[in-house]
């Protein structure tokens, strides 16, 4: 399991404070430190948590629901090993879609099963006109294009035109970690006020 701490966005109602942005008191940190690389693979992940921060398992559960409301966490999720699973033909497609139309038709594209990431970026012309991503998996290159030319329709006149970039390579994906090493019980303690 993951725990992503990279924020997308801010949530509805949130200004853009310190406190709202970087709002970590030294409990939180320790969460976050403590699951930052993944929750154990136990059936209680909270309790072990729990244990390794000196709180309960409650309480860390609870802490990370008001840390993902607060937007500083962005989700909890399980990341599975595509290639594990067979899903060795991995293509980044590019498109060059109608600036005024890509924002509904990428949110189609990011519907289609087999689209793990899609997301819009700005053009870099003259050398790169595309402005839409989409990552597609499949377990062969044929199945990779064949779900691309399944894109291409659904953009139908609107795209200009695509690119399918392959990996060549497994590069290990993390994403924001904290500086710190990870909190024993009795560093983790939350402050008490009486």
């Amino acid at each position: 399991m993951s725990v992503s701490t990279c924020r997308s966005r801010m949530p509805p109602n949130q200004d853009d404070s310190p406190r709202s942005v970087q709002g970590l008191d030294a409990a939180d940190r320790a969460i976050v430190l403590a699951t930052q690389a993944g929750l154990p693979l136990v059936p209680e992940p909270w309790e072990a948590v729990g244990r390794e921060v000196g709180m309960s398992g409650e309480e860390v559960l609870s802490r990370m629901q008001q840390m993902q409301a607060r937007g500083v966490i962005r989700r909890v999720a399980a990341v599975p090993n595509h290639y594990r699973l067979g899903y060795v033909a991995n293509g980044m497609t590019v498109w060059n879609v109608d600036d005024t139309q890509v924002t509904w038709l990428g949110r189609e594209v990011a519907r289609i099963e087999g689209v793990s990431h899609c997301y819009r970026r700005p053009r870099h012309l003259p050398h790169w006109p595309y402005n839409l991503f989409a990552m597609l998996h499949g377990h062969s290159f044929g199945e990779v294009e064949h779900q691309a030319e399944a894109i291409r329709e659904l953009l139908g006149e609107a795209c200009r035109d695509y690119r399918i970039l392959y990996s060549s390579r497994i590069l290990k994906k993390t994403g924001l970690r904290l500086a710190g090493a990870r909190p024993s019980a009795a560093s983790a303690e939350p402050e008490r006020r009486g």
